[in-house]
Protein backbone atom coordinates (compact mmCIF):
# COMPACT_ATOMS: atom_id res chain seq x y z
CA UNK A 1 0.00 0.00 0.00
CA UNK A 2 2.80 2.41 0.90
CA UNK A 3 4.39 2.07 -2.51
CA UNK A 4 1.28 3.02 -4.46
CA UNK A 5 -0.01 5.57 -1.98
CA UNK A 6 3.03 7.59 -1.07
CA UNK A 7 6.57 6.46 -0.42
CA UNK A 8 9.43 8.75 0.51
CA UNK A 9 12.18 8.81 -2.12
CA UNK A 10 15.87 9.54 -1.66
CA UNK A 11 15.44 13.15 -2.73
CA UNK A 12 12.85 13.66 0.02
CA UNK A 13 9.89 13.77 -2.33
CA UNK A 14 6.90 11.48 -2.04
CA UNK A 15 5.79 9.34 -4.97
CA UNK A 16 2.50 7.65 -5.76
CA UNK A 17 -0.99 9.11 -5.58
CA UNK A 18 -0.36 11.15 -2.44
CA UNK A 19 2.86 12.49 -3.90
CA UNK A 20 0.81 13.74 -6.85
CA UNK A 21 -1.75 15.23 -4.45
CA UNK A 22 1.01 17.01 -2.54
CA UNK A 23 2.71 18.39 -5.65
CA UNK A 24 -0.57 19.42 -7.29
CA UNK A 25 -1.94 20.97 -4.12
CA UNK A 26 1.24 22.93 -3.51
CA UNK A 27 0.78 24.55 -6.91
CA UNK A 28 -2.71 25.75 -6.02
CA UNK A 29 -2.97 29.37 -4.89
CA UNK A 30 -4.35 30.42 -1.52
CA UNK A 31 -8.14 29.91 -1.12
CA UNK A 32 -8.58 33.69 -1.14
CA UNK A 33 -7.02 33.87 -4.61
CA UNK A 34 -9.00 30.79 -5.69
CA UNK A 35 -12.20 32.71 -4.93
CA UNK A 36 -10.91 35.56 -7.10
CA UNK A 37 -10.24 33.24 -10.04
CA UNK A 38 -13.58 31.48 -9.59
CA UNK A 39 -15.34 34.86 -9.58
CA UNK A 40 -13.81 35.62 -12.98
CA UNK A 41 -14.97 32.22 -14.28
CA UNK A 42 -18.42 32.82 -12.79
CA UNK A 43 -18.70 36.20 -14.51
CA UNK A 44 -17.85 34.60 -17.86
CA UNK A 45 -20.39 31.81 -17.32
CA UNK A 46 -23.07 34.34 -16.33
CA UNK A 47 -22.55 36.26 -19.57
CA UNK A 48 -22.84 33.09 -21.67
CA UNK A 49 -25.87 31.90 -19.67
CA UNK A 50 -27.63 35.25 -20.04
CA UNK A 51 -26.99 35.35 -23.81
CA UNK A 52 -28.29 31.78 -24.18
CA UNK A 53 -31.42 32.51 -22.12
CA UNK A 54 -30.74 29.90 -19.43
CA UNK A 55 -33.70 29.81 -17.04
CA UNK A 56 -35.80 27.65 -14.74
CA UNK A 57 -39.29 27.71 -13.24
CA UNK A 58 -39.28 28.68 -9.57
CA UNK A 59 -40.68 25.74 -7.59
CA UNK A 60 -42.64 27.83 -5.06
CA UNK A 61 -43.20 31.38 -6.30
CA UNK A 62 -46.02 32.32 -8.69
CA UNK A 63 -47.07 35.54 -10.41
CA UNK A 64 -50.38 37.34 -10.06
CA UNK A 65 -51.98 34.94 -12.53
CA UNK A 66 -50.88 31.88 -10.58
CA UNK A 67 -48.17 30.88 -13.07
CA UNK A 68 -44.70 29.86 -11.82
CA UNK A 69 -42.16 32.65 -11.91
CA UNK A 70 -39.38 32.14 -14.43
CA UNK A 71 -35.88 32.50 -12.95
CA UNK A 72 -33.66 33.98 -15.66
CA UNK A 73 -29.88 34.02 -15.50
CA UNK A 74 -28.40 37.49 -15.29
CA UNK A 75 -25.10 38.73 -16.65
CA UNK A 76 -22.78 39.92 -13.91
CA UNK A 77 -21.42 42.46 -16.39
CA UNK A 78 -24.77 44.24 -16.64
CA UNK A 79 -24.82 47.84 -15.52
CA UNK A 80 -27.02 47.06 -12.50
CA UNK A 81 -24.80 44.25 -11.23
CA UNK A 82 -21.58 46.22 -11.73
CA UNK A 83 -23.06 49.11 -9.77
CA UNK A 84 -24.37 46.77 -7.08
CA UNK A 85 -20.93 45.16 -6.69
CA UNK A 86 -19.18 48.46 -5.93
CA UNK A 87 -21.98 50.32 -4.16
CA UNK A 88 -22.86 47.43 -1.84
CA UNK A 89 -19.32 46.16 -1.21
CA UNK A 90 -19.30 47.07 2.50
CA UNK A 91 -22.83 45.70 2.95
CA UNK A 92 -21.94 42.47 1.15
CA UNK A 93 -19.01 41.94 3.51
CA UNK A 94 -20.58 43.05 6.78
CA UNK A 95 -23.83 41.17 6.13
CA UNK A 96 -22.08 37.87 5.34
CA UNK A 97 -23.81 35.66 7.92
CA UNK A 98 -20.84 33.54 9.11
CA UNK A 99 -18.70 36.61 9.79
CA UNK A 100 -20.56 38.00 12.79
CA UNK A 101 -21.37 34.57 14.19
CA UNK A 102 -17.75 33.40 14.22
CA UNK A 103 -16.30 36.66 15.56
CA UNK A 104 -18.75 36.71 18.47
CA UNK A 105 -17.92 33.13 19.49
CA UNK A 106 -14.18 33.75 19.16
CA UNK A 107 -14.36 36.65 21.64
CA UNK A 108 -15.00 34.06 24.32
CA UNK A 109 -12.98 31.20 22.84
CA UNK A 110 -9.89 33.42 22.75
CA UNK A 111 -10.09 33.82 26.52
CA UNK A 112 -10.69 30.10 27.13
CA UNK A 113 -7.66 29.19 25.02
CA UNK A 114 -5.21 31.83 26.27
CA UNK A 115 -6.10 31.40 29.90
CA UNK A 116 -4.97 27.76 29.59
CA UNK A 117 -8.42 26.26 30.15
CA UNK A 118 -8.52 24.18 26.98
CA UNK A 119 -5.08 22.66 27.52
CA UNK A 120 -5.68 21.87 31.19
CA UNK A 121 -9.08 20.31 30.44
CA UNK A 122 -7.56 17.95 27.87
CA UNK A 123 -4.74 16.95 30.21
CA UNK A 124 -7.18 16.35 33.05
CA UNK A 125 -9.38 14.17 30.87
CA UNK A 126 -6.48 11.88 29.97
CA UNK A 127 -4.43 12.02 33.15
CA UNK A 128 -5.79 8.86 34.79
CA UNK A 129 -7.03 6.94 31.76
CA UNK A 130 -6.61 3.14 32.29
CA UNK A 131 -4.44 1.31 29.76
CA UNK A 132 -7.35 -0.87 28.64
CA UNK A 133 -9.48 2.05 27.48
CA UNK A 134 -6.69 4.52 26.68
CA UNK A 135 -7.32 4.45 22.92
CA UNK A 136 -11.07 5.22 23.08
CA UNK A 137 -10.40 7.85 25.76
CA UNK A 138 -7.86 9.55 23.50
CA UNK A 139 -10.24 9.37 20.53
CA UNK A 140 -13.21 10.74 22.47
CA UNK A 141 -11.30 13.60 24.11
CA UNK A 142 -9.69 14.41 20.77
CA UNK A 143 -13.07 14.77 19.07
CA UNK A 144 -14.44 16.88 21.92
CA UNK A 145 -11.25 18.96 21.77
CA UNK A 146 -12.30 20.23 18.32
CA UNK A 147 -13.88 23.13 20.20
CA UNK A 148 -10.39 24.14 21.31
CA UNK A 149 -9.31 24.68 17.67
CA UNK A 150 -5.52 25.22 17.54
CA UNK A 151 -5.03 24.04 21.12
CA UNK A 152 -6.40 20.62 20.20
CA UNK A 153 -3.56 20.06 17.74
CA UNK A 154 -0.81 21.66 19.82
CA UNK A 155 -1.74 20.04 23.15
CA UNK A 156 -3.82 16.94 22.50
CA UNK A 157 -1.76 15.19 19.80
CA UNK A 158 1.68 15.25 21.50
CA UNK A 159 0.02 14.53 24.85
CA UNK A 160 -1.51 11.35 23.43
CA UNK A 161 1.97 10.17 22.38
CA UNK A 162 3.26 10.74 25.91
CA UNK A 163 0.29 8.92 27.43
CA UNK A 164 0.75 5.88 25.19
CA UNK A 165 4.43 5.72 26.05
CA UNK A 166 3.69 6.03 29.76
CA UNK A 167 1.70 2.77 29.69
CA UNK A 168 4.21 0.92 27.50
CA UNK A 169 2.53 1.40 24.13
CA UNK A 170 3.97 2.86 20.94
CA UNK A 171 3.77 6.68 21.18
CA UNK A 172 3.24 7.15 17.43
CA UNK A 173 0.07 5.06 17.69
CA UNK A 174 -1.20 7.55 20.30
CA UNK A 175 -0.37 10.42 17.97
CA UNK A 176 -2.29 8.66 15.16
CA UNK A 177 -5.37 8.09 17.35
CA UNK A 178 -5.40 11.72 18.53
CA UNK A 179 -4.85 13.06 15.01
CA UNK A 180 -7.71 10.91 13.72
CA UNK A 181 -10.00 12.24 16.46
CA UNK A 182 -9.05 15.92 16.28
CA UNK A 183 -8.88 16.23 12.50
CA UNK A 184 -10.63 13.21 10.95
CA UNK A 185 -13.46 13.60 13.44
CA UNK A 186 -13.54 17.35 12.85
CA UNK A 187 -17.33 17.35 12.40
CA UNK A 188 -18.09 14.97 15.27
CA UNK A 189 -18.71 16.20 18.80
CA UNK A 190 -21.03 15.85 21.76
CA UNK A 191 -21.99 19.54 21.66
CA UNK A 192 -22.30 22.15 18.89
CA UNK A 193 -19.44 24.61 18.68
CA UNK A 194 -17.55 27.07 16.51
CA UNK A 195 -17.72 24.91 13.38
CA UNK A 196 -21.52 24.72 13.62
CA UNK A 197 -21.71 28.50 13.85
CA UNK A 198 -19.45 28.88 10.83
CA UNK A 199 -21.10 26.32 8.55
CA UNK A 200 -24.69 27.21 9.37
CA UNK A 201 -23.94 30.85 8.69
CA UNK A 202 -22.96 29.82 5.16
CA UNK A 203 -26.01 27.55 4.91
CA UNK A 204 -28.21 30.49 5.87
CA UNK A 205 -26.65 32.57 3.11
CA UNK A 206 -27.37 29.79 0.61
CA UNK A 207 -31.02 29.49 1.69
CA UNK A 208 -31.52 33.25 1.56
CA UNK A 209 -29.92 33.43 -1.87
CA UNK A 210 -32.18 30.70 -3.26
CA UNK A 211 -35.39 32.45 -2.13
CA UNK A 212 -36.94 28.99 -1.69
CA UNK A 213 -37.98 29.40 1.92
CA UNK A 214 -38.11 32.78 3.62
CA UNK A 215 -39.32 31.19 6.85
CA UNK A 216 -36.26 28.98 7.41
CA UNK A 217 -34.30 29.98 10.51
CA UNK A 218 -30.61 29.32 11.14
CA UNK A 219 -30.24 26.97 14.10
CA UNK A 220 -26.73 26.55 15.53
CA UNK A 221 -27.89 23.27 17.10
CA UNK A 222 -29.26 22.04 13.76
CA UNK A 223 -26.78 19.13 13.54
CA UNK A 224 -26.51 18.37 17.26
CA UNK A 225 -28.09 14.90 17.26
CA UNK A 226 -26.18 13.92 14.14
CA UNK A 227 -22.70 15.03 15.26
CA UNK A 228 -23.34 13.39 18.65
CA UNK A 229 -24.12 10.09 16.92
CA UNK A 230 -21.17 10.56 14.57
CA UNK A 231 -18.88 10.83 17.60
CA UNK A 232 -19.87 7.38 18.81
CA UNK A 233 -19.69 5.92 15.30
CA UNK A 234 -16.14 7.20 14.85
CA UNK A 235 -15.09 6.16 18.35
CA UNK A 236 -14.99 2.37 17.71
CA UNK A 237 -13.53 3.01 14.24
CA UNK A 238 -10.55 4.88 15.68
CA UNK A 239 -10.23 2.32 18.47
CA UNK A 240 -10.22 -0.64 16.07
CA UNK A 241 -7.89 0.93 13.50
CA UNK A 242 -5.42 2.04 16.17
CA UNK A 243 -5.27 -1.20 18.13
CA UNK A 244 -5.69 -3.72 15.30
CA UNK A 245 -4.09 -2.06 12.27
CA UNK A 246 -1.81 0.85 13.14
CA UNK A 247 -0.14 -0.29 16.35
CA UNK A 248 0.65 -3.83 15.13
CA UNK A 249 2.36 -2.31 12.08
CA UNK A 250 4.41 -0.11 14.41
CA UNK A 251 5.40 -3.04 16.62
CA UNK A 252 8.80 -3.42 14.98
CA UNK A 253 9.33 0.30 14.48
CA UNK A 254 11.84 1.68 16.97
CA UNK A 255 11.32 4.95 18.75
CA UNK A 256 13.45 7.37 20.80
CA UNK A 257 15.76 7.78 17.83
CA UNK A 258 15.46 11.51 18.23
CA UNK A 259 15.11 11.86 22.00
CA UNK A 260 16.40 10.01 24.99
CA UNK A 261 14.12 8.04 27.25
CA UNK A 262 14.96 9.96 30.40
CA UNK A 263 13.76 13.20 28.84
CA UNK A 264 10.53 11.56 27.71
CA UNK A 265 9.85 10.09 31.12
CA UNK A 266 10.52 13.41 32.77
CA UNK A 267 7.98 15.22 30.64
CA UNK A 268 5.62 16.78 33.21
CA UNK A 269 2.94 17.96 30.81
CA UNK A 270 0.44 15.27 31.80
CA UNK A 271 0.37 16.35 35.45
CA UNK A 272 -1.96 19.04 36.75
CA UNK A 273 -0.80 21.47 39.41
CA UNK A 274 -3.00 22.26 42.38
CA UNK A 275 -3.92 25.69 41.03
CA UNK A 276 -4.89 24.14 37.69
CA UNK A 277 -7.21 21.69 39.43
CA UNK A 278 -8.70 24.62 41.34
CA UNK A 279 -9.12 26.52 38.08
CA UNK A 280 -10.93 23.63 36.43
CA UNK A 281 -13.29 23.47 39.39
CA UNK A 282 -14.08 27.17 39.05
CA UNK A 283 -14.52 26.79 35.30
CA UNK A 284 -17.00 23.97 35.93
CA UNK A 285 -19.07 26.17 38.24
CA UNK A 286 -18.96 29.00 35.68
CA UNK A 287 -20.16 26.63 32.97
CA UNK A 288 -23.08 25.45 35.13
CA UNK A 289 -23.95 29.06 35.95
CA UNK A 290 -24.11 30.08 32.27
CA UNK A 291 -26.19 27.00 31.37
CA UNK A 292 -28.50 27.79 34.30
CA UNK A 293 -29.00 31.38 33.14
CA UNK A 294 -29.87 30.22 29.62
CA UNK A 295 -32.31 27.64 30.93
CA UNK A 296 -33.90 30.33 33.09
CA UNK A 297 -34.25 32.68 30.12
CA UNK A 298 -35.77 29.84 28.08
CA UNK A 299 -38.18 28.11 30.44
CA UNK A 300 -39.02 30.60 33.19
CA UNK A 301 -42.41 32.39 33.06
CA UNK A 302 -42.31 35.33 30.67
CA UNK A 303 -39.01 34.10 29.26
CA UNK A 304 -37.36 36.29 26.61
CA UNK A 305 -36.05 33.33 24.58
CA UNK A 306 -39.43 31.79 23.73
CA UNK A 307 -41.61 33.50 21.16
CA UNK A 308 -45.09 32.66 22.41
CA UNK A 309 -46.64 34.91 19.75
CA UNK A 310 -45.03 32.94 16.91
CA UNK A 311 -48.01 30.58 16.54
CA UNK A 312 -51.68 31.36 16.75
CA UNK A 313 -54.06 28.84 18.32
CA UNK A 314 -55.65 28.26 14.93
CA UNK A 315 -52.30 27.57 13.25
CA UNK A 316 -51.27 25.15 15.97
CA UNK A 317 -54.57 23.26 15.76
CA UNK A 318 -54.16 23.01 12.00
CA UNK A 319 -50.70 21.52 12.46
CA UNK A 320 -49.02 24.47 10.76
CA UNK A 321 -46.91 25.55 13.71
CA UNK A 322 -43.64 23.83 14.52
CA UNK A 323 -41.97 24.04 17.91
CA UNK A 324 -38.89 25.46 16.22
CA UNK A 325 -40.82 28.67 15.55
CA UNK A 326 -41.35 29.21 19.25
CA UNK A 327 -37.73 28.31 19.98
CA UNK A 328 -36.27 30.48 17.22
CA UNK A 329 -35.02 33.16 19.68
CA UNK A 330 -33.34 30.44 21.78
CA UNK A 331 -31.55 28.92 18.77
CA UNK A 332 -30.34 32.32 17.62
CA UNK A 333 -29.14 33.13 21.14
CA UNK A 334 -26.79 30.13 21.20
CA UNK A 335 -24.11 32.10 19.33
CA UNK A 336 -23.99 34.61 22.16
CA UNK A 337 -24.40 31.77 24.64
CA UNK A 338 -21.23 30.03 23.47
CA UNK A 339 -19.36 33.32 23.68
CA UNK A 340 -20.48 33.91 27.28
CA UNK A 341 -19.80 30.29 28.24
CA UNK A 342 -16.21 30.32 26.92
CA UNK A 343 -15.61 33.77 28.37
CA UNK A 344 -16.92 32.93 31.84
CA UNK A 345 -15.17 29.55 32.04
CA UNK A 346 -11.88 30.97 30.76
CA UNK A 347 -12.06 33.89 33.19
CA UNK A 348 -12.84 31.58 36.11
CA UNK A 349 -9.94 29.27 35.24
CA UNK A 350 -7.51 32.12 34.62
CA UNK A 351 -8.33 33.80 37.93
CA UNK A 352 -7.28 30.63 39.76
CA UNK A 353 -4.02 29.94 37.90
CA UNK A 354 -2.97 33.58 37.58
CA UNK A 355 -3.27 34.00 33.80
CA UNK A 356 -6.15 36.46 34.28
CA UNK A 357 -5.28 38.93 37.03
CA UNK A 358 -7.65 41.73 36.11
CA UNK A 359 -10.03 42.97 33.45
CA UNK A 360 -7.11 44.22 31.33
CA UNK A 361 -5.82 40.67 30.91
CA UNK A 362 -9.30 39.58 29.90
CA UNK A 363 -9.63 42.29 27.27
CA UNK A 364 -6.13 41.57 25.99
CA UNK A 365 -7.00 37.89 25.49
CA UNK A 366 -10.17 38.83 23.62
CA UNK A 367 -8.10 41.15 21.42
CA UNK A 368 -5.55 38.39 20.77
CA UNK A 369 -8.38 36.09 19.76
CA UNK A 370 -9.50 38.67 17.20
CA UNK A 371 -5.93 38.96 15.86
CA UNK A 372 -6.01 35.25 15.08
CA UNK A 373 -9.07 35.88 12.94
CA UNK A 374 -7.19 38.21 10.58
CA UNK A 375 -6.83 35.62 7.82
CA UNK A 376 -10.45 34.54 8.26
CA UNK A 377 -11.58 38.14 7.69
CA UNK A 378 -9.72 38.23 4.37
CA UNK A 379 -11.16 34.83 3.39
CA UNK A 380 -14.65 35.92 4.44
CA UNK A 381 -14.37 39.06 2.30
CA UNK A 382 -13.54 36.94 -0.76
CA UNK A 383 -16.18 34.29 0.01
CA UNK A 384 -18.89 36.88 0.70
CA UNK A 385 -18.46 38.50 -2.69
CA UNK A 386 -18.25 35.19 -4.54
CA UNK A 387 -21.50 34.02 -2.92
CA UNK A 388 -23.14 37.38 -3.62
CA UNK A 389 -22.16 37.21 -7.29
CA UNK A 390 -23.55 33.67 -7.47
CA UNK A 391 -26.85 34.88 -6.03
CA UNK A 392 -27.08 37.93 -8.30
CA UNK A 393 -26.51 35.78 -11.39
CA UNK A 394 -29.34 33.38 -10.34
CA UNK A 395 -27.09 30.52 -11.49
CA UNK A 396 -27.07 28.82 -8.09
CA UNK A 397 -30.84 28.36 -8.01
CA UNK A 398 -31.06 27.51 -11.72
CA UNK A 399 -28.37 24.84 -11.42
CA UNK A 400 -30.05 23.50 -8.27
CA UNK A 401 -33.46 23.24 -9.98
CA UNK A 402 -32.05 21.53 -13.07
CA UNK A 403 -29.78 19.34 -10.95
CA UNK A 404 -32.67 18.13 -8.80
CA UNK A 405 -34.78 17.51 -11.89
CA UNK A 406 -31.91 15.63 -13.50
CA UNK A 407 -31.52 13.32 -10.48
CA UNK A 408 -35.26 12.62 -10.43
CA UNK A 409 -35.37 11.99 -14.19
CA UNK A 410 -32.34 9.69 -14.11
CA UNK A 411 -33.87 7.54 -11.40
CA UNK A 412 -30.64 7.83 -9.42
CA UNK A 413 -31.47 6.79 -5.84
CA UNK A 414 -31.12 9.58 -3.32
CA UNK A 415 -28.57 7.61 -1.20
CA UNK A 416 -26.27 7.39 -4.23
CA UNK A 417 -26.64 11.11 -4.87
CA UNK A 418 -25.78 11.75 -1.23
CA UNK A 419 -22.77 9.46 -1.51
CA UNK A 420 -21.51 11.40 -4.53
CA UNK A 421 -21.82 14.66 -2.57
CA UNK A 422 -19.83 13.15 0.31
CA UNK A 423 -17.13 11.98 -2.11
CA UNK A 424 -17.09 15.39 -3.80
CA UNK A 425 -16.44 17.24 -0.54
CA UNK A 426 -13.88 14.60 0.51
CA UNK A 427 -12.01 15.00 -2.78
CA UNK A 428 -12.07 18.81 -2.66
CA UNK A 429 -10.69 18.57 0.86
CA UNK A 430 -7.46 17.10 -0.52
CA UNK A 431 -6.77 20.41 -2.25
CA UNK A 432 -8.67 23.07 -0.27
CA UNK A 433 -8.31 22.54 3.46
CA UNK A 434 -10.64 25.26 4.73
CA UNK A 435 -14.06 23.85 5.67
CA UNK A 436 -15.71 27.24 5.27
CA UNK A 437 -14.10 27.92 1.88
CA UNK A 438 -15.35 24.61 0.46
CA UNK A 439 -18.83 25.05 1.88
CA UNK A 440 -19.02 28.60 0.51
CA UNK A 441 -18.28 27.12 -2.92
CA UNK A 442 -20.71 24.20 -2.70
CA UNK A 443 -23.61 25.49 -0.58
CA UNK A 444 -25.22 27.86 -3.15
CA UNK A 445 -25.95 24.85 -5.38
CA UNK A 446 -26.11 21.86 -3.01
CA UNK A 447 -28.38 23.37 -0.34
CA UNK A 448 -31.26 24.40 -2.66
CA UNK A 449 -30.82 21.25 -4.78
CA UNK A 450 -31.22 19.01 -1.75
CA UNK A 451 -34.14 21.13 -0.52
CA UNK A 452 -35.86 20.41 -3.82
CA UNK A 453 -35.14 16.70 -3.29
CA UNK A 454 -36.72 16.72 0.15
CA UNK A 455 -33.66 17.17 2.39
CA UNK A 456 -33.53 20.10 4.79
CA UNK A 457 -30.70 22.66 4.89
CA UNK A 458 -29.59 21.01 8.14
CA UNK A 459 -29.43 17.66 6.33
CA UNK A 460 -27.43 19.17 3.47
CA UNK A 461 -24.95 20.62 5.95
CA UNK A 462 -24.54 17.25 7.67
CA UNK A 463 -23.92 15.46 4.35
CA UNK A 464 -21.17 17.92 3.51
CA UNK A 465 -19.55 17.57 6.94
CA UNK A 466 -19.07 13.81 6.60
CA UNK A 467 -16.90 14.20 3.51
CA UNK A 468 -15.11 17.29 4.75
CA UNK A 469 -13.57 15.68 7.85
CA UNK A 470 -12.59 12.20 6.67
CA UNK A 471 -9.75 13.25 4.34
CA UNK A 472 -8.25 15.93 6.59
CA UNK A 473 -5.78 13.39 7.95
CA UNK A 474 -4.30 12.26 4.61
CA UNK A 475 -3.67 15.53 2.80
CA UNK A 476 -0.27 17.20 3.28
CA UNK A 477 -2.04 20.49 2.51
CA UNK A 478 -3.83 20.48 5.86
CA UNK A 479 -2.08 23.23 7.81
CA UNK A 480 -1.32 21.05 10.84
CA UNK A 481 -0.09 18.04 8.85
CA UNK A 482 3.60 19.12 9.05
CA UNK A 483 3.21 19.76 12.79
CA UNK A 484 1.87 16.25 13.38
CA UNK A 485 4.82 14.91 11.38
CA UNK A 486 7.19 16.76 13.72
CA UNK A 487 5.42 15.25 16.74
CA UNK A 488 5.93 11.76 15.27
CA UNK A 489 9.57 12.48 14.41
CA UNK A 490 10.19 13.35 18.02
CA UNK A 491 9.89 9.63 18.67
CA UNK A 492 11.28 8.35 15.37
CA UNK A 493 13.51 10.60 13.29
CA UNK A 494 13.02 8.38 10.21
CA UNK A 495 9.24 8.82 10.21
CA UNK A 496 8.47 10.62 6.94
CA UNK A 497 5.59 12.24 5.13
CA UNK A 498 4.75 9.01 3.32
CA UNK A 499 4.83 7.14 6.64
CA UNK A 500 2.36 9.50 8.24
CA UNK A 501 0.01 9.50 5.26
CA UNK A 502 0.05 5.71 4.89
CA UNK A 503 -0.59 5.33 8.63
CA UNK A 504 -3.65 7.59 8.48
CA UNK A 505 -5.25 6.14 5.32
CA UNK A 506 -7.10 3.30 7.14
CA UNK A 507 -8.70 5.86 9.47
CA UNK A 508 -9.75 8.01 6.52
CA UNK A 509 -11.28 5.12 4.58
CA UNK A 510 -13.26 3.71 7.50
CA UNK A 511 -14.42 7.12 8.73
CA UNK A 512 -15.62 7.96 5.22
CA UNK A 513 -17.50 4.66 4.89
CA UNK A 514 -19.11 4.71 8.33
CA UNK A 515 -19.96 8.41 8.12
CA UNK A 516 -21.63 7.89 4.75
CA UNK A 517 -23.61 4.90 6.02
CA UNK A 518 -24.75 6.91 9.04
CA UNK A 519 -25.97 9.90 7.03
CA UNK A 520 -27.79 7.66 4.50
CA UNK A 521 -29.47 5.73 7.32
CA UNK A 522 -30.30 8.98 9.10
CA UNK A 523 -32.02 10.45 6.04
CA UNK A 524 -33.77 7.14 5.24
CA UNK A 525 -35.23 6.95 8.77
CA UNK A 526 -36.09 10.66 8.77
CA UNK A 527 -34.49 11.31 12.17
CA UNK A 528 -34.13 14.97 13.17
CA UNK A 529 -30.62 16.33 12.65
CA UNK A 530 -30.93 18.36 15.85
CA UNK A 531 -33.51 19.99 18.11
CA UNK A 532 -36.12 21.58 15.88
CA UNK A 533 -34.18 20.50 12.79
CA UNK A 534 -35.99 17.79 10.79
CA UNK A 535 -34.10 15.97 8.06
CA UNK A 536 -37.11 15.60 5.77
CA UNK A 537 -38.14 18.83 4.10
CA UNK A 538 -41.02 20.13 2.01
CA UNK A 539 -41.03 23.46 0.22
CA UNK A 540 -43.53 25.93 1.70
CA UNK A 541 -46.68 26.35 -0.35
Amino acid sequence: MEACVGEAKEDGKVGGILGWVERTGNKLPDPVVIFFYLAIVLIAISVVAALSGLSALHPTQVDSDGNPIVIVSESLLSGDNIAKFWVEMTKTFSHFHPLGYVLVVMLGAGVAERSGLFGAAMRAALGNAPKLILTPMVALIAMIANHAADAAYVVMIPLAGIMFHAVGRHPVAGIAAAFAGVSGGFSANILPGQLDVLLFGITETAVDGSALDASWTMNVAGNWWFIFALTFIYLPVIWFVTDKIVEPRLANTPFFNNANEDEQEADPSTELKSEEKKGLGRAGFALLAVVGVWLLMTFAPGTPLINEAACTVEAEQAGECAGVQRLAPFFKSLVGGFMVLFLAAGWAYGSAVGTVKNHKDLVAMMAEGMKDMGYYLVLAFAAAHFVALFNWSNLGLIFAIHGAAGIEASGLPLPIAMGLIVLLSATLNLFVGSASAKWALLAPVLVPMLMLLGISPEGATAIYRVGDGATNIITPLMVYFPLVLVFAQRWNKDFGLGSLTAMMIPYSIWMLITGLLLVVLWVFLGIDMGPGAPTAYALPK
